[in-house]
Formats: C-alpha cells, structure tokens, sequence
C-alpha cells in the first residue's frame, strides 16, 4: 500500500493518514480480507509518529472499514463501494465546514434531495 500525505492539506496527519487508506480501500488497492501494514511500518514510510497512524486505523476500524483481531493484525474489513461512499461523504462534510454550513444544516440538505 503505497500512502501519500501532501504539505498543502489542512487536515489533520491523522485524518490525511485515514483518508489516504480509504481511498486505497476505494480503488481496490486494498481489497477486503488484505492485511494492513503495520503502524509502526506506516510511520516509519510516512516520516510520522506511530501514535498519529494508530488514530487513523482506529477511526477506520471504527467506521467498519478495517477490522482489529489480536495476533492477525489489521485487515480490510469493508467492501471497496463502502469505503468509496464514505470518502465522498467525508469530502461533502468538510467542503460544507468549509463554506459554513453546519452538519445539522448538511443533515437537513441531504434529507430534502429526491431521488
């Protein structure tokens, strides 16, 4: 799995980290059931600290999109149309952060559109 994390983005290295997975998740460089490197393998690539990688895989792992099992490691969990969708998602929720837009008013956006 190869991450890229760029200079110019205004997230947080834990949410870059986590966004930089999903999207490997989303265009099938990982596929369900394919094992993670490990965060400390990650850091050491990504010149980060090992602390910031591990948030990253626990907000994943909370998001159904990696699975934690003891003496197996991480692995992908979710299936790549899952992971896709919720980067877009992701990428909805900052552009309207972005623009002011509150999420109670995001919720009310996304309840009013039709198919």
């Amino acid at each position: 799995m190869l991450l890229r994390l760029t200079d110019d983005d205004p997230r947080a290295l834990h949410e870059q980290v986590a966004a930089a997975i999903r999207r490997a998740i989303a265009t099938g460089e990982c596929a369900p059931g394919e094992r993670v490197p490990p965060a400390r393998e990650l850091a050491t690539a990504l010149d980060i600290n090992p602390n910031t990688v591990l948030r990253a895989l626990r907000q994943l792992r909370d998001e159904g999109l990696l699975d934690f099992r003891r003496g197996r490691g991480i692995r992908v969990a979710a299936r790549p149309e899952t992971g896709e969708l919720t980067e877009r998602v992701r990428e909805l929720v900052a552009d309207a952060e972005r623009l002011g837009v509150t999420r109670a008013e995001l919720v009310t956006m996304i309840e009013g559109v039709r198919r």
